[in-house]
């Protein structure tokens, strides 16, 4: 599980960072035009979670976000109402929980380690939900801080500043019942695995360092090759996880472009590769092209 958690920190948002580079194509900023739009669009990459110092946007972003039209993440993380009508797909299909997937004795495993370590919910709300977004719960622990932070907060923060309004690519309900296409029984054994070796992997803990190196570093590439090397067993799910939504997102952008200027904010897993946003928006026949994103140690361009 600590494997899966780097794909999922890059993908998930059920479940950035301080930029010491942006020029070429190293950078989470992506510009879109041509193929007749009037007015360009932004893509930017984010982490779902990350030290709170880290947190910063670039005056470009700012600029972006002054300027555009509206804010598009993957979920409409300003709807309350939504985010509560989901809570219901968060959990297994037949009245499935953990005690259900594991043996008496890792189930036992488990619970000691969710009541050790705490969270905001209760493990019997947990153990009835999709393993892989009760596992998503434990992340703050493994983080290499105190205080963290959502990127998509920090950037929904700046866009209530100038008003804009926030939208969402797809539907939290839709999120939440992507995993149901991957057995419950593989997603118990991953969190398992998690808590098994929590703070004992020095192997997950350097592949996480890793991770958010690349983020800083804004290595698209790099990212895309840990996703890969760290899929533990997950590579069949790839299709429904990255790809699908990534065709889904491009098919929804066709008909938001043309009628005004976006930033679109997803997990910066969903950008490079050949199946990748960047390269599916090319292919349709727009031009996507790297924005500077960078700051300084003062956190100022």
């Amino acid at each position: 599980m600590k494997k899966l958690s780097v794909g999922l920190i890059v993908s998930l948002v059920t479940m950035t960072s301080l930029a010491q580079s942006g020029t070429g194509n190293n950078t989470l900023l992506w510009k879109i035009s041509g193929n007749g739009l009037e007015k360009p669009s932004y893509l930017f990459g984010t982490i779902h979670m990350l030290c709170a110092d880290d947190a910063v946007l670039s005056k470009n972003m700012k600029k972006i976000i002054e300027d555009c039209d509206e804010v598009y993440f993957e979920v409409d993380m300003d709807n309350l109402f939504e985010m509560v009508g989901a809570m219901n797909k968060m959990k297994m299909k037949g009245d499935t929980t953990l005690k259900d997937l594991l043996t008496e004795e890792e189930y036992d495993k488990v619970k000691a380690y969710f009541d050790f370590k705490g969270s905001m919910l209760p493990f019997s709300m947990l153990e009835t939900y999709k393993p892989m977004l009760a596992a998503s719960t434990l992340q703050e622990g493994a983080m290499p801080c105190d205080n963290t932070a959502m990127m998509e907060q920090v950037i929904m923060q700046e866009a209530k500043i100038y008003k804009k309004k926030i939208n969402g690519m797809e539907t939290m309900s839709y999120q939440a019942g992507v995993l149901d296409s991957i057995p419950y029984k593989l997603q118990a054994q991953q969190l398992l695995s998690y808590i098994e070796t929590a703070g004992k992997d020095s192997i997950g803990d350097k592949q996480m360092e890793d991770m958010f190196k690349a983020y800083n570093n804004q290595d698209l590439q790099k990212l895309e090759e840990l996703m890969i090397e760290t899929d533990a067993g997950m590579a069949g799910f790839t299709d429904i996880l990255l790809y699908h939504r990534n065709q889904n997102w491009v098919k929804k952008l066709k008909t938001l472009l043309p009628q005004k200027s976006i930033l679109v904010a997803v997990g910066a897993g969903h950008l490079p590769g050949e199946k990748g946003v960047i390269n599916l928006l090319r292919k349709e026949g727009y031009k996507v092209t790297p924005v500077e994103n960078k700051l300084n140690l003062n956190r100022e361009i």
